[in-house]
């Protein structure tokens, strides 16, 4: 979808800001946040895309002020009063309600466990449409849903350089729907996506699933 969350090659925005990077955390708060939208994951499907739909449906001006964890714990209430786990009261006064409990509380050894497995979103399905070294060009317009399709780079010419397998399709994800696409990764020109880089040696690698490519 279109939104603030797409800042990929826009303007006005100031630079980014360094000075933390080499910190895990950048308080207590952000680390209790972390814990708490992982642990979710354990007893209920929260798909990572609808996560991240979730996010990008948030109000610009709380999407470009709140920090950014904070914003995973707005993501992840919301996704717990849409699934029915938490309800709008609980959240307005902080306290737990009578409704009933699904999903079991996770402990300390659980939740490391999960974090130590990583996820696998390989899967089986058709074969792919382009070979290594084919020229494709991306889809020219997005769509109301969840999209991994930048708009920077859209309408864009690039090569293929790598096949990747067949992996979960985000946009299908984000909708609750599990279906493999064949997934690439695409080479382009740096001055092909910024007009102000024209003339840059420079590539810009992105992984992209069949359908946001055609044969160019």
């Amino acid at each position: 979808m279109d939104g603030v969350h797409d800042l990929g090659g826009k303007h006005g925005f100031g630079p980014v800001d360094r000075a933390h990077e080499n910190d895990a955390y950048h308080s207590e708060a952000d680390a209790r946040a972390y814990a708490l939208c992982v642990s979710m994951r354990a007893e209920r499907a929260y798909p990572v895309d609808w996560f991240r739909h979730v996010r990008e449906n948030m109000d610009p001006v709380d999407y470009l002020s709140r920090p950014y964890f904070d914003q995973w714990l707005q993501t992840a209430v919301a996704m717990a009063i849409d699934a029915g786990d938490l309800s709008m009261v609980e959240v307005a006064t902080g306290k737990a309600g009578d409704m009933p409990r699904t999903p079991a509380p996770m402990n300390v050894e659980d939740v490391r466990a999960m974090l130590t497995t990583p996820a696998n979103f390989e899967r089986e399905g058709p074969a792919p449409a382009h070979a290594i070294g084919a020229t494709v060009r991306t889809a020219s317009h997005g769509h109301a849903g969840h999209t991994r399709l930048p708009a920077y780079a859209r309408g864009a010419t690039g090569t293929i350089i790598a096949y990747r397998g067949a992996h979960v399709m985000p946009d299908d994800a984000a909708r609750g729907i599990d279906r493999a696409e064949p997934l690439y990764t695409v080479a382009f020109a740096r001055g092909d996506l910024f007009p102000e880089a024209a003339g840059s040696p420079d590539t810009v690698n992105l992984d992209l699933w069949e359908s946001y490519l055609a044969s160019a």
